[in-house]
């Protein structure tokens, strides 16, 4: 493969030393059993990559496998881009550089727009607020695309649109509503409030949305909500893989026949797929059936995520 990312051994060896280093945050000897090579040679490169002016705030050096699995992936799955970052074994840091990475590809799309963004929820989506460089124009605004959870503190939608938008200098507007009521009926009625439909046009409006997705362990904020915990078993018996914004989806992508899926105060994700910028934002093995299930609906046309997960999307059918 002849492509003008393309490094040398060497070369691929230095990139990924100075990214666990310095964005990884990992120890010289952390990476050398990692990497199955000395500490000496690990604190050699480090003192090479610090001299060459290659590292500022970022590392500017490219790694090419991790380039070439993102272009691998946007061409199974029809997106218009990905990014894929180096896997961590601390579940946290893994969460940051994920985050943080999607927040440079946000930075791109978002600087000098009039226009709104909306923003899910999530640990990996607080990270991204990190490394924002960018500023909407006055007219510009953040929406949260989902009600809120009862636990969670700096990961509910409320505190990530709050972060983003103090971050690009916009303001905010919130579902101020549980993410689940408790049946469809519940939901009707809440949506006899103007001021809440308002908010939910803006989620449709939006011409950015940027998310993540969550498995359906039993220890998720998602999971602890009380409606939720009652029906989690029926939930997975009828085929649910995870949720994507609150919504239930089976291994091909459809939300399942269940009224939890009718009671959700969010953006439907089909709604989602038709926005000019999607992004997915998620890393982790224990997502990857949800997040190939995402993906094989098409309801974003980008993705963030580690490698474990780049590799995983490229195995068995699409």
């Amino acid at each position: 493969m002849s492509k003008d990312w393309d490094l040398s051994a060497e070369e691929l060896e230095r990139s990924r030393v100075a990214w666990l280093y310095f964005i990884g945050d990992q120890t010289q000897q952390e990476i050398a059993r990692r990497m199955n090579i000395t500490r000496l040679k690990v604190n050699k490169i480090i003192g090479q990559v610090r001299e060459s002016g290659h590292v500022q705030v970022t590392v500017s050096l490219p790694l090419s496998d991790c380039i070439e699995l993102a272009e691998k992936v946007s061409a199974r799955y029809g997106l218009a881009e990905a990014v894929v970052v180096p896997d961590l074994d601390n579940y946290i840091e893994q969460k940051r550089v994920i985050g943080e990475a999607a927040g440079l590809l946000a930075s791109g799309f978002i600087e000098g727009r009039d226009t709104g963004i909306g923003i899910g929820s999530g640990r990996t989506l607080s990270f991204a607020v990190r490394s924002l460089r960018a500023r909407l124009k006055p007219e510009g605004w953040i929406v949260g695309l989902t009600g809120g959870v009862t636990s969670g503190s700096a990961t509910n939608t409320f505190e990530v649109a709050t972060a983003f938008a103090r971050a690009i200098g916009a303001e905010c507007h919130y579902l101020t509503a549980p993410i689940y009521c408790a049946n469809p009926e519940s939901r009707n009625a809440l949506l006899l409030n103007d001021e809440l439909t308002d908010v939910l046009a803006r989620t449709e409006i939006a011409d950015v949305g940027i998310v993540s997705c969550g498995p359906l362990a039993h220890d998720t904020s998602l999971t602890q909500i009380r409606v939720v915990k009652d029906n989690l078993d029926a939930v997975l018996k009828q085929g649910a893989v995870g949720e994507f914004m609150g919504c239930f989806l089976d291994a091909r992508g459809q939300p399942i026949d269940h009224f939890l899926n009718d009671s959700i105060i969010a953006l439907p994700p089909d709604k989602l797929k038709l926005k000019p910028v999607s992004v997915l934002v998620s890393g982790g093995i224990q997502k990857i059936p949800i997040i190939r299930a995402i993906l094989r609906a098409g309801y974003v046309n980008r993705l963030v995520t580690n490698e474990g997960v780049a590799r995983a999307l490229l195995q068995g059918p699409r």
